[in-house]
């Protein structure tokens, strides 16, 4: 069986989550934006959070009035991962900082040698 959270509650916990990180890891955020959606486009269950934009390594190219870059967390994925409201607190915050350091041009290899993949 797995957990359920509606949308609202579910939106809560990942904005408690993000309050939860590092200053220094979110204060360099800049034009990004946190959005949560139901699910991926193809439907799957597979993927937990996505970043769509230019890392910061990659600025050079981007220009001015760009539209935000932003980190998306799928609400059901993670719903279906977690069993309990402890798990999945820790798998939103997992993600969380995976795509943050997505948005720092830290790739999918180190994130593995690093332990948040």
């Amino acid at each position: 069986m797995s957990l359920y959270l509606g949308v609202e509650d579910f939106e809560r916990l990942v904005v408690d989550e993000l309050d939860r990180l590092p200053d220094d890891m979110v204060a360099g955020l800049d034009n990004v934006v946190f959005v949560v959606e139901d699910r991926p486009e193809d439907g799957s269950l597979d993927l937990l959070g996505l970043y769509d934009g230019w890392a910061l390594t990659e600025r050079d190219r981007y220009g001015v009035g760009e539209l935000p870059d932003s980190i998306i967390v799928y609400r059901e994925p993670h719903l279906a991962a977690c069993g309990d409201m402890d798990e999945l607190r820790d798998e939103v915050h997992t993600t969380l900082v995976h795509e943050i350091a997505h948005f720092y041009g830290i790739d999918d290899e180190r994130l593995h040698e690093l332990g948040w993949a």
